[in-house]
């Protein structure tokens, strides 16, 4: 059996996907190729997420430590403060002079790390002031009211007995009542940052104060219960009255704050090599207090905090704990919210470390992990494959001899024999079954052979007696379609005869007559004796075309353009009812071996056919030339029209007997016995035709010896 074409395209990939090859090695390379390295990427997935979740967790316990250190120095501050008012000192300084009280007040704020400190007796009048290099009591000659402030929730509580310590945010006005210093010290310029919020201000000069109030008992003038304590000492028969110590530190610029929280928080060892860690202080969200650096030795004091960061802490109240883009690089963060004594969040703290190193050695562990796949793989890949091989090299094997064997050739064999396993059994299986086929097959095509031989023996027999039969039927139709036509002929060849006798005679006894009367006329009577001549010859060759046999076998050599041109005398009968025009082109000069008779009897067939094809006029072309084949010499005649042409489909069946185009009008013998003739005269027939282009029968006549030209 032949092989068929080879697939291609999307038949030969899903063929080629389908073989157990491909299944074997899927099979094969399965858990290394597909199964581990997704494994790989979901437990590398995983341990990423792990390691994430890792980081926020830690940077949310640094976060926890830096509120914790916060925490503490407001609970020192409120503690230390409340210390000051219960000591021994402050009680007695308490009722002497307010400017004593002041001077003692000035020299504990600096010792309490304090930025001011100042004094409310129970009315919230303001009895003593101090801040750095100032104090102020109510003896003291001021034009200016003290910057006493009573509207805060730590001096309200403490003059109402309980001690606190908050977080608030002093405007601008209120830090330059306090302090022109620490008004100057909180004013920071703004630093255009990527990702802000847009603001149209360029400074920030409100501040963070870490406020302790604390209540204390006051010493007043006998009878004087609504003034104040006195300049010039206490009075021993005094009454006791509460008041306040209040108490602040300004948290903007505050880098000992700042850098000593960081310390706390990212002790040195803490992170790995590369990594450091930052601590920010916000006011809503810009920097006031920072160790984030904008290049070395700048601080960015004045950078924002990104708008998304912003919009999570201050605006949701949220803590972040996630990357984010700090001032100049990525850093792993955690913001949350200041809120103030009111509630209201009024800036923010935040801690974080860089995540470059971070993510370098999170990248380098998924490098070493890749790169050990990678490793495994290709050590244990070629082992697979070779392995895959033993199982393969037979099956490649079956399936080339299988295509083989196909492609005819029946001897092909895998000619495995070293396997000693399943499939080399198989193979050598395989190799007997295919020897026993290839007998049987052997034993087939013997067997095919000599019915092959019979039946060309017996077709032979058969073509012989149907060619027997055909030339029989040919004969026999020829014999009666000739023997009615000389009848009928000879019927008509005598009738026409009888008149034509009549006419003769008649115009030879009137020239007898006229004698030389006759001359004035003597061009039509000859003119006469031509045209009864002529029907005379016209006569004689019906005879000769109807009675074939009494002419037949004359040793006479044909001149063709003779005959060309009595077949056309016949004919012109059939043309004068159409415009056809004859073309001819005699030029053969050698004497074929054909009877005359036969002769015509063709070309008067094709001439008759081709007339038929021009039923609406056009060109009849007749051809003769000399041409040799095959060493013999001999002449062509081409009988050529411009009609209506013959269909492909019927051009391989024009010379079959029985066979016409014509419907009712034809037998279908006409071409049939014109070819059989041509070639009992040792000659050749053929036609060359295409729709609407017309047609044209071609004959090759061999010439008599000594006769070709």
């Amino acid at each position: 059996m032949p092989e068929g074409p080879a697939p291609s395209g999307r038949l030969g990939v899903l063929r080629r996907l389908r073989s157990v090859r491909m299944r074997l090695l899927v099979m094969a390379l399965l858990p290394t190729l597909i199964i581990l390295p997704l494994a790989l990427a979901g437990a590398g997935w995983w341990w990423t997420k792990q390691f994430d979740r890792l980081l926020a967790t830690k940077v949310n316990g640094d976060l926890t430590t830096a509120r914790q250190y916060l925490n503490r120095l407001m609970e020192h501050s409120g503690a230390s403060l409340e210390a000051l008012g219960n000591s021994v000192a402050f009680a007695q300084v308490a009722g002497g002079d307010v400017a004593q009280m002041a001077d003692f007040l000035s020299a504990r704020r600096a010792a309490l790390g304090l930025d001011f400190l100042y004094l409310l007796d129970e009315q919230g009048r303001c009895l003593a002031f101090v801040r750095k290099g100032e104090v102020w009591s109510a003896g003291a000659d001021r034009s200016t009211q003290p910057p006493c402030e009573r509207q805060w929730s730590v001096a309200r509580q403490a003059l109402e007995g309980q001690p606190s310590t908050q977080i608030d945010l002093f405007s601008a006005e209120n830090l330059t009542r306090i302090s022109p210093a620490l008004a100057e010290q909180a004013r920071i310029d703004l630093v255009s940052t990527p990702g802000a919020v847009p603001v149209e201000r360029t400074q920030e000069g409100r501040g963070l104060v870490v406020q302790s109030g604390t209540p204390v008992l006051l010493l007043l003038a006998d009878g004087q219960a609504d003034a104040p304590m006195r300049a010039g000492g206490a009075h021993a028969g005094g009454a006791a009255v509460h008041g306040a110590l209040i108490g602040g530190v300004l948290l903007n610029r505050n880098l000992d704050f700042i850098d000593t929280m960081n310390d706390l928080v990212y002790r040195r060892g803490s992170l790995p090599e590369g990594s450091e860690g930052t601590a920010t202080l916000f006011v809503d969200d810009v920097r006031v207090s920072t160790n984030v650096r904008l290049f070395e030795g700048k601080r960015a004091l004045g950078t924002r905090v990104s708008g998304e960061v912003r919009a999570a802490v201050l605006g949701q109240g949220r803590v972040w704990l996630d990357r984010a883009f700090v001032v100049n690089d990525w850093y792993i963060s955690a913001y949350e919210p200041i809120v103030d004594s009111t509630g209201a969040r009024v800036g923010m703290l935040y801690v974080g470390f860089l995540d470059a190193p971070f993510r370098t050695q999170k990248q380098m562990v998924l490098i070493v992990a890749i790169a050990g796949f990678l490793l495994v793989a290709l050590i244990t890949i070629p082992l697979l494959l070779r392995w895959a091989a033993a199982i393969f090299r037979p099956l490649e094997a079956m399936d080339r001899t299988i295509s083989r064997v196909e492609a005819g050739e029946m001897d092909a064999r895998t000619g495995i024999t070293e396997n000693a396993d399943e499939i080399g059994r198989l193979a050598h299986h395989f190799d007997g079954l295919l020897a026993l086929v290839q007998q049987r097959d052997a034993q087939l095509r013997s067997w095919a052979d000599e019915l092959d031989r019979r039946v060309v023996e017996r077709t032979k027999e058969l073509q012989a007696a149907n060619e027997e039969l055909a030339a029989t039927q040919r004969r026999l139709v020829m014999s009666e379609k000739l023997a009615s036509i000389g009848e009928i002929t000879a019927g008509v060849a005598h009738e026409i005869n009888n008149p034509v006798a009549v006419i003769q005679g008649n115009l030879d006894v009137a020239r007898d007559v006229l004698g030389a009367a006759v001359n004035p006329v003597r061009t039509e009577f000859n003119l006469i004796d031509q045209q009864v001549h002529r029907i005379n010859i016209i006569v004689s060759k019906l005879l000769q075309f109807a009675r074939p046999g009494e002419f037949a076998g004359t040793s006479e050599p044909v001149h063709v353009p003779d005959v060309m041109g009595d077949c056309l005398l016949l004919v012109q009968h059939l043309m004068s009812s159409t415009e056809i025009a004859v073309v001819r082109q005699d030029s053969a000069t050698g004497f074929i071996r054909m009877n005359r008779v036969e002769l015509q009897q063709v070309l008067i067939n094709l001439m008759v056919n081709a007339l038929h094809a021009m039923a609406g006029g056009g060109t009849l072309t007749l051809i003769s030339r000399d041409e040799a084949r095959d060493g013999r010499d001999g002449v062509v005649l081409e009988v050529r029209d411009t009609g209506k042409g013959i269909a492909p489909e019927h051009i391989q069946r024009i010379f079959d007997p029985f066979f016409s185009t014509k419907g009712q009008g034809g037998t279908g013998l006409g071409l049939s016995i014109s070819y059989t003739l041509v070639e009992q005269a040792g000659g050749e027939m053929a036609v060359e035709s295409a729709l609407g282009q017309g047609a044209c029968f071609r004959l090759w006549l061999p010439c008599m010896d000594g006769t070709g030209g």
